[in-house]
């Protein structure tokens, strides 16, 4: 009985002690965020752009996948640690290394490198499950033990596979990133911005799969002979369908948090055929939750995605009357080149296509174009189009140095609408013309060389005839 009271005694001592020193630290915390929403809105220094909420995260960024438009920025560029948000690049990457249904085998090294109180399912020393399990474990559950065993099978060692996932990031424009684990486990070194997050959140959130897994509550893997256990777990992300806050427009959203990192979330909704990719780093829960609707309904409230080939006037290509008639000689009606006809802008829904401004880039094009239009509003870029080669066989290299302007377009006249023209016909002639001025000197060039040969062969017969017929007179005498 004494030990019993001793006991409860002891407990009461304890939770007197702990409890207000948590308090103190999440009233520090929650103080922290109150102070971070006066920190400045990147965006809301444009002109004519919609203002935007005021958020307690640290940095935060809204960015339309398909435009690459900005649409909210918030310290976007800051290095901070991402947490198990890290998990996004890890899925993504071992994807492609590896096929669903391959086993994967868990070391020492995976289960027992990371912290007991950390996420994970309790997966054993020697246990196997399927790359696919590993996935549905990482995002749904956010197992770091997991992520460790598939990114050792991927890459042959952890070490190696995170080496993978910095030269992807790199290959995807992220240029503040460095990772040191694939689970988000906190270290100084492992780190990135809300900026770089979104350029990876791209291709993830465009695989079918792992928008599937992360837009999942529950994660149920089922006892097997390599795996005896029944594991049932929960995810913790309040966004998805039957949660506090969940979000109707939702395509996949994974959380994370360390005690550096505090909470962290990387979300992708889609509405009216405007997808957009949400990261919000260093907030305070359940504030990256409310953050995140806040922002996508930001997004979606207040601009609109105009596509560029329906609308555009300025630019015009200028071969129509050169490759189009009734008798077509060249045997197809496909222009030579054209304006990519998905590219879209994404602007104010109080602004219009006329408002923007546009340029006429010839500098690195990608493979398969010959120029760039690249559109802004008010600064601010809003999205860009390719002038694609339409065939395919042709190859021509632009040196940034060189003045393609007046070999390639008609300067736009000083008038109220000014039009470009791409002059595709006046190449062509110069091209032809040169061709034709080439096969005609190649003919020339062998005519006098057949006609200096045909006398140099002439000369010769005379004058074995003349040598032959001195031999035959000395034979009459």
């Amino acid at each position: 009985m004494k030990r019993f009271i001793s006991g409860v005694l002891v407990t009461l001592l304890l939770f007197n002690i702990f409890l207000p020193i948590k308090c103190t630290a999440a009233s520090e915390f929650e103080e922290a965020a109150e102070l971070r929403k006066e920190l400045p809105v990147d965006t809301n220094s444009i002109p004519e752009w919609p203002k935007g909420p005021a958020i307690g995260a640290e940095a935060a960024i809204l960015m339309e996948v398909d435009s690459g438009t900005i649409l909210y920025a918030k310290n976007i560029h800051e290095k901070l640690y991402p947490a198990s948000t890290t998990k996004i690049m890890t899925t993504q990457l071992a994807m492609e290394l590896a096929k669903l249904d391959e086993m994967v085998t868990f070391s020492y090294e995976d289960v027992f490198s990371i912290p007991r109180n950390s996420s994970n399912i309790a997966i054993d020393v020697g246990e196997q499950i399927t790359v696919d399990q590993c996935l549905q474990a990482i995002l749904i559950a956010s197992a770091n033990e997991v992520a460790n065993g598939l990114a050792e099978h991927c890459g042959g060692t952890i070490d190696d596979f995170v080496k993978l996932m910095n030269e992807r990031a790199e290959e995807l424009g992220c240029k503040d990133t460095h990772f040191v684990t694939p689970n988000g486990l906190h270290d100084e070194n492992h780190y990135t911005t809300a900026y770089d997050m979104a350029l990876m959140a791209i291709p993830f959130f465009a695989n079918e799969l792992l928008c599937k897994y992360a837009s999942t509550s529950k994660l149920h893997l089922a006892a097997t002979s390599t795996q005896p256990d029944d594991i049932v777990a929960w995810s913790k992300n309040d966004l998805y369908s039957g949660r506090k806050y969940a979000y109707e427009y939702l395509v996949g959203s994974k959380t994370g948090f360390t005690d550096d990192a505090r909470q962290t979330l990387v979300s992708c909704a889609e509405k009216d055929g405007m997808r957009l990719i949400c990261v919000i780093f260093k907030e305070e829960s359940p504030c990256q939750f409310t953050d995140t609707v806040d922002l996508f309904n930001y997004g979606f409230g207040n601009f609109q995605k105009i596509n560029i080939y329906e609308n555009e006037t300025r630019y015009r290509i200028n071969d129509d009357s050169f490759f189009f008639s009734d008798n077509d000689i060249f045997g197809s009606s496909e222009s030579l080149i054209s304006l990519d006809t998905e590219s879209s802008i994404v602007i104010p829904k109080t602004a219009d296509f006329k408002d923007v401004e546009s340029a006429l880039s010839y500098d690195n094009p990608e493979k398969g174009t010959i120029a760039t239009l690249n559109y802004t509003f008010n600064g601010n870029e809003v999205g860009k189009a390719s002038i694609l080669l339409n065939d395919d066989s042709a190859t021509y290299e632009f040196n940034g140095e060189m003045n393609y302007t007046e070999a390639t377009l008609e300067k736009p006249q000083e008038e109220e609408e000014k039009v470009v023209f791409l002059n595709v016909k006046m190449i062509i002639i110069i091209i032809v013309a040169a061709a034709f001025f080439f096969i005609m000197l190649l003919f020339v060039i062998a005519v006098i060389k057949s006609y200096n040969f045909d006398r140099g062969r002439g000369r010769k017969r005379r004058r074995r005839r003349r040598k032959n017929y001195g031999k035959n007179k000395n034979l009459h005498f």
